[in-house]
């Protein structure tokens, strides 16, 4: 970006000018003030970058033209070298344009570069060098852990940018407002930006994207992914096998474990005894081969971290083939035993009522026979 700031426009009338006007602008601009023998350009550049810094000259005569630095110390005189930095190169020098160039710009050559021209009086214009410093990818900073029920509290960081740079929040599209703090490093500035956002087990894993934005970025801004890790106690649950165990058979149990930090370890036992010696443990896993009787009974896996312990349970019951037969066979029986004995009291009562009632009729028969009597 350039601006010229010289005001010798006075010395720069183009020749279609009517003299009238000429003489117009010729007391305004070149009487006062008076026509400036040279004309410097302000230029901005990014950090890092290469700085072209331009002197026209105006009606040169061959006059000692000088070029200096900041601290005023002498970069060219008239074309040659007078600093030893050979970030400096003189790329141009004529009658009109005088053109130095200044590699890997930091921000300590900002400044105004003075053209000096030397003929009956000293003329000179000031180019003034500004440098732009891009931020960097911001990081994130983990001021309070998340733990599942609480909050997350994090911190996005850009240490260093000129102008300063702008930080936003974003999660799924949606900016999270923060609280932003600047601070002055000198030629640059260092900016961050707070969130506290409340986090549940779900949470774990969630995407947030901190920006930062910059005008020298063009619109490209500068994006620092991260995580959320969000802690929480595990949960346990026992795949049990399908099917009926029997004898012979074997058993495999396996503990799925979540949680964050994911437990370590996996702890088998046996409510109310020890684990059978032909039980192998694999991590999450519990194996018994050749299954007997003697194996029933309850299986418990727990699991702990620091932020809470959990355990389930599978209760084992291995059933003897034989005794498997037996009782179905048994149960037919019992039941034609039970009809038969429902049967057996049915026909007693039926027989009793019968010769209850047959009774009761032969006595009222007795009761209405006429009386005889024999002379």
């Amino acid at each position: 970006m350039r601006t010229v700031q010289s005001s010798a426009l006075c010395c720069l009338l183009p020749a279609s000018f009517s003299p009238a006007l000429h003489c117009l602008v010729l007391l305004l601009l070149c009487i006062t003030p008076r026509c400036q023998a040279v004309q410097a350009e302000n230029v901005t550049v990014l950090e890092g970058g290469t700085a072209q810094i331009s002197c026209r000259l105006q009606k040169y005569d061959g006059s000692i033209v000088v070029i200096q630095n900041p601290r005023r110390q002498t970069l060219f005189f008239n074309g040659t070298r007078a600093l030893k930095d050979d970030r400096f190169q003189m790329m141009l020098f004529s009658p009109t344009m005088v053109r130095i160039t200044l590699t890997n710009v930091s921000v300590s050559d900002e400044g105004g570069y003075f053209c000096q021209l030397y003929t009956d009086s000293t003329h000179h214009q000031v180019a003034t060098l500004s440098v732009s410093v891009p931020p960097e990818i911001p990081t994130v900073e983990v001021k309070q852990e998340a733990v599942e029920g609480g909050e997350a509290e994090l911190t996005c960081v850009s240490p260093r940018s000129k102008p300063a740079a702008t930080l936003r929040w974003m999660r799924n599209g949606r900016e999270i407002p923060g609280v932003v703090s600047q601070q002055d490093n000198g030629k640059t500035f260092s900016v961050s930006s707070t969130i506290r956002i409340p986090v549940e087990r779900k949470d774990n894993g969630a995407a947030l994207n901190c920006e930062a934005l910059h005008p020298s970025l063009g619109g490209q801004n500068r994006v620092r992914r991260y995580r959320l890790d969000v802690y929480f106690a595990p949960t346990v649950r026992i795949i049990p096998p399908s099917g009926i165990l029997r004898e012979g058979d074997s058993l495999s149990l396996t503990c799925s474990i979540t949680g964050n930090p994911l437990p370590r370890t996996t702890q088998w036992s046996k409510i109310n005894d020890t684990l059978p010696e032909r039980a192998e443990i694999s991590g999450p896993t519990l194996q018994i081969a050749r299954l007997s009787q003697s194996h029933n009974g309850t299986y418990l896996c727990q699991a702990q971290n620091n932020y809470g312990r959990a355990a389930d349970y599978y209760t084992l019951l291995v059933y003897d083939p034989g005794a498997v037969v037996e009782t179905h066979s048994a149960v037919p029986y019992a039941v034609i035993g039970g009809v038969l004995a429902l049967l057996v009291f049915t026909v007693i009562c039926v027989l009793i009522v019968t010769i209850w009632c047959s009774v009761r009729q032969k006595g009222s028969y007795r009761t209405r026979e006429p009386i005889l009597t024999w002379y």
